[in-house]
């Protein structure tokens, strides 16, 4: 048995725009209702939900059967987290609060397996099949998205140096924390946010490097890929069943006599 290509790492690499949703519910369930709706990824979210290992592995397999690659955020960049998400099959990780080359540079070294990095070696994986993918420990490290998450003036400062380490596969821009780090906590989409990562991302692009985000607009995110940004989330699980379900109710309220 051969390993798999990573679809997502492969298009970010060619150019090729993806959009992505946010999954914070922390439910193999409610990631195979998603699964299906046609997503390119899908971030599972550790850092600001209840996720943990057993419920992120559940997701993996509720997501496995479909077309959306799966992208894990650890809750901090910690090498036993990393290894037991790269050990159940995540395909990719994304990175939280990277403020630095020394962070990034210890965020590849999580992924990948002596002597390049410091991941341990386990022969029978869920992802290596158990034991089954021959090709495993050859390709993992080029298959494996590995993205980092600059959130701030310090990191934003250094994105170009952050971008070049080796093994990074692409940078995402966190603009709530970039917001709150400009004193404009709470709005992500004030405009001295995005007065602040457009020139940054610009360079970023300008250097072949692949750089995504995360927003709540399903317009401003395709501008966002038309600006030249690769990997885009366009909005979150919870925010279409609270929205959803506020509209629904609002629906039948509306409809009484």
């Amino acid at each position: 048995m051969k390993m798999q290509t990573n679809t997502f790492t492969q298009a970010i690499r060619e150019g090729k725009k993806q959009i992505g949703l946010w999954a914070s519910l922390s439910n193999n369930y409610s990631a195979e209702v998603l699964a299906t709706a046609g997503y390119d990824w899908m971030l599972l979210d550790m850092e600001h939900s209840p996720n943990e290992i057993p419920l992120v592995m559940g997701q993996l397999q509720a997501l496995a059967a479909s077309s959306t690659t799966a992208i894990v955020r650890p809750d901090w960049n910690d090498a036993v987290k990393v290894k037991r998400l790269l050990d159940i099959g995540a395909p990719g990780l994304l990175f939280p609060m990277v403020q630095s080359v020394s962070e990034a540079e210890q965020a590849v070294a999580a992924t990948r397996y002596p002597p390049r990095g410091i991941r341990g070696v386990s022969g029978a994986t869920r992802a290596n099949s158990f034991g089954r993918v021959s090709d495993y420990f050859d390709r993992v490290e080029d298959e494996t998205a590995v993205l980092v998450q600059l959130e701030t003036r310090q990191a934003m400062d250094q994105a170009e140096e952050i971008a070049a380490v080796d093994g990074i596969t692409g940078v995402f821009f966190g603009p709530a924390d970039i917001g709150a780090d400009l004193g404009h906590v709470g709005q992500p989409m004030h405009p001295a946010v995005w007065e602040h990562v457009m020139p940054v991302a610009k360079k970023l692009m300008a250097k072949g490097v692949p750089v995504g985000t995360l927003v709540f607009d399903a317009k401003f995110a395709a501008q966002l890929l038309n600006d030249g940004f690769t990997f885009v989330a366009c909005g979150s699980d919870i925010a279409l069943l609270t929205k959803g379900a506020a509209s629904l109710l609002a629906g039948v309220k509306d409809g009484l006599a």
